[in-house]
Order: C-alpha cells, then structure tokens, then sequence
C-alpha cells in the first residue's frame, strides 16, 4: 500500500462481534448499466461486513434501476442526470438515514457499476480503513484491456495532487474507494464531473486524513482510442483542471486569511 504518514489521531477498528461490528455500504453511481448492474451488485454483496448495496441511478435512459432492484440492491433514482458527483452525495445521504439506529456509522465503498463479477475485488479496500490505518483507501487497478488513453488526465492530477498535498498516488482517478463518514463530509460538496476523485483527494490530504493505494484485480471498460474515447478524455482533462485551479485558487485565499489574521493579531 501507497501510503502518507499518519497525520490525524487514528481510531481503532470497530470488529468486534455483535451489535457495534463495524458495517459497510456498496455505493453505485450508475447510469445506463443495465447490462452489467446485476453482476455488479451479486458481486459486492459478498464483500465482508457489507450489509447494504445501494445503487444510484442517475438518470438512466434504460432499465438499470430495475435491474438493480432485481438484483437485491436499494435503488435511488434521479430523474434526470445529475453527474457522478451527486449520486455520490445522494448515496451518502440515503445511507446515513439508514445508520440512525444506535450504531457505528457504516464505513462508504464507492464503485463503479461496470465491474460486473470483479467487484467482489474491492474487498481489500476495506481493512484498512477498518483497521483504522487509513480514512481512505484507493483501488490501484491492473492495465485494462483496450485502454486507449496517453496518461495526460492521470499525469495533471497527480502532479496537482502531489504539488498540493505532498503525496503522489499512483492512480489519481480511479473512483474504487473506500472511506469512513467523517472523512466524505469533510471534503463535500464534491467537485463536480470527472474531477470528484481528484477534488476529494486534494482536499482529504490537506484536511490531514491518511490516504492508501491498495492493489485490486478489477476489470471495468476502459475507454479506447476511437473518437468517443478522447472526447470522454478531453471532458475528463476539463473537469480536472476546474477541480485543481478551484482548489489552488482557495488555497490562495486562504493564504491571505491567514496572513491578515496574523497582522491583526
């Protein structure tokens, strides 16, 4: 695991047996993934301590949130597209209504509803935040079959991120993690398109929780080298610069909100 220096007082793990055993909720964004939704969520109901598979539809055109139900997930739907971001925020939200019943909070799994059988996978991502080592782990992906990309998005984030943060993940975007409660509300509302991971990253570091990259076998479709695939890459490059210049430019504020107090002071 790739990991910082502990900079936030760790808590222990909640693994006890009975009635405090901490839990976990899968969390899927999904829009028009009815093809692979209900392997999706047969899969990440065998990840250890996940009592809860919740789906986000975000404005799918085709049958993803029936076939989601059928599948024994929660279904959310939004009636219209509202971007990764949101369902994100929305899965957050539903669950957090769900934990209201006098135990730990359950720890948050986000994964993307393409993983078919391999989201079972993102098991590892689990313990160590379990375990209290971590607030947050990241899935580390192996190369994708057809990925057609030249490592530009992933190259701007992780200099942002490292530039920012001191840290330099090997895979800035990859949106396979887990984190606790605390963690997520601290860093919302997220940024917005394809610049979440990024924009989340950014700000757990700088807020002193502990980030790890932890290796998964995945398989997700990767977007190839057609013209579909580098308009999807450009639209990933613009929402990733907007999430880093938003995040320098309050860093810059902040800055001199410091200074000043320190003058008055």
């Amino acid at each position: 695991m790739n990991a910082l220096p502990v900079a936030k007082t760790r808590r222990p793990g909640s693994t006890r047996q009975g009635k405090n055993v901490q839990r976990v909720a899968v969390i899927i964004p999904a829009k028009d993934e009815a093809e692979r939704i209900a392997s999706t969520v047969r899969s990440a109901r065998a990840i250890p301590h996940v009592d809860l598979v919740l789906v986000v539809d975000d404005g799918s055109d085709d049958d993803t949130s029936n076939v989601a139900r059928g599948a024994g997930a929660v279904v959310v739907r939004h009636s219209h597209n509202r971007g990764k971001a949101s369902a994100m925020e929305t899965g957050a939200a539903v669950v957090a209504m769900r934990d209201a019943d006098g135990r730990p909070p359950r720890l948050l799994l986000f994964i993307d509803g393409d993983l078919g059988d391999t989201a079972v996978n993102t098991a590892p991502l689990v313990r160590p935040v379990l375990e209290g080592v971590a607030d947050v782990a990241i899935a580390l992906l192996p190369k994708q079959p057809g990925a057609g990309g030249r490592g530009i998005v992933v190259g701007t984030a992780r200099k942002a991120i490292q530039a920012m943060t001191g840290w330099s993940p090997r895979q800035p975007l990859s949106g396979m993690r887990c984190l606790t409660r605390e963690a997520f509300e601290s860093v919302t509302p997220l940024a917005k398109g394809w610049g979440v991971e990024t924009g989340m990253t950014i700000d757990l570091l700088r807020g002193g929780y502990v980030a790890v990259e932890v290796p998964c076998d995945l398989r997700h479709r990767a977007s190839a080298n057609d013209l579909k695939g580098q308009m999807h890459r450009a639209a990933q490059y613009r929402d990733v610069l907007v999430a880093i210049n938003f995040r320098k430019m309050r860093g810059a504020m902040d800055s001199v909100r410091h200074t000043t107090n320190q003058v008055r002071h």
